[in-house]
């Protein structure tokens, strides 16, 4: 059955190379927008060597201090220029801002690694396992003492070393990006949530859907967590009802523009991605009625176009959360959330 029961955005934190602090502000305020609307969660898209959020944490941080409700998240942190220490007393300290609001998306990635591997630690090898950086991160997650051997602090009190702050629960709230059966399966006999985008490696001769569908049939059947499974998806979507003709010719060219990139598999590793669900409101609900991932146990993130205009952004997720979420069984995190919106 194609229902909605959580939903949430991911924004690319677009900024222009000569102003960037306007662009990170925007999306400190579309998040506070989304909460507004009711959606359940916000997330951001960390990415390197763009004019998009390179810092994730950082700007989830700030968020922390715009917002009350919604929950945050990262979507995704790639672990190949990370110290898994490090990274972990980062989420924890976010978390620890955030009243217990954050989610810790993280994936094996390296984007990038021809060009940055030159800027990365001189000890960092090629060949370290992906999922062993993963397995020291959520070590240090979990907070556990690090020597049995008693250290002074600059209190003049002793403690065993342990990694701070901790946030216990936190170790919950973890998800994996999770594109290939590997990933899916790891993350699956770890206990961890997974997050898939708008691509993915293809099974087989299948296309997006349907190779998404499989891929998260395998996580449930090898899931071996002590809480239950939680699998978000993310969808580019493009609704035009409230669109200016401005807008609308805006988004029908970028989509146009990506569409060839989906009718056939691309690269080694045969990644397949889906179209852009563009259109009117009508359009867009019976494409999410017929996804065979959205089947009433997937959480929806609506992944937000890399720069487009503050007011762009402000009417796609309008128009989703008004005309789109309500129909496919989505209830608003508020009863009060239109009023507040439209005055």
């Amino acid at each position: 059955m194609a229902r909605i029961a959580r939903a949430g955005i991911i924004s690319p934190g677009s900024f222009s190379p000569e102003n960037p602090r306007r662009g990170l502000d925007e999306t400190l305020e579309l998040f506070r927008l989304a909460e507004d609307l009711g959606f359940q969660t916000a997330g951001i898209r960390q990415r390197h060597l763009e004019y998009g959020s390179s810092s994730a944490l950082t700007l989830l941080a700030a968020a922390t201090q715009r917002t009350e409700r919604i929950e945050l998240e990262t979507n995704v942190v790639p672990l190949g220029y990370e110290v898994p220490f490090r990274l972990a007393e980062d989420f924890s300290t976010v978390a620890a801002l955030s009243g217990g609001r954050l989610t810790v998306g993280i994936s094996t990635s390296a984007p990038h690694a021809e060009l940055l591997g030159s800027l990365n630690r001189t000890d960092v090898s090629p060949y370290t396992d992906p999922y062993e950086l993963i397995e020291r991160f959520l070590e240090a997650l979990r907070g556990g003492e690090l020597s049995t051997q008693l250290q002074p602090t600059p209190y003049g009190t002793l403690h065993r070393p342990s990694i701070h702050p901790h946030i216990p629960g936190l170790i919950e709230k973890v998800w994996l990006g999770a594109g290939s059966d590997r990933s899916a399966v790891w993350a699956a006999r770890q206990g961890l949530g997974i997050s898939l985008g708008n691509l993915t490696n293809a099974v087989g001769e299948k296309g997006f859907e349907e190779s998404q569908r499989d891929r998260i049939d395998l996580y449930l059947a090898e899931y071996r967590g002590s809480i239950a499974p939680r699998v978000a998806v993310e969808r580019v979507i493009l609704p035009l009802d409230s669109a200016s003709p401005e807008q609308q010719a805006h988004y029908r060219d970028f989509a146009g523009g990506r569409l060839a990139r989906t009718t056939e598999p691309q690269g080694q590793r045969r990644t397949v991605i889906q179209p852009d669900l563009i259109g009117s409101s009508a359009d867009i609900i019976e494409a999410l009625r017929s996804d065979p991932v959205i089947d009433g146990h997937t959480e929806l993130r609506v992944a937000l176009p890399y720069a487009f205009a503050a007011e762009d952004y402000a009417q796609i997720i309008g128009d989703i959360a008004e005309r789109i979420l309500p129909e496919l069984g989505w209830t608003a995190d508020s009863s009060e959330v239109l009023e507040a919106v439209h005055g």
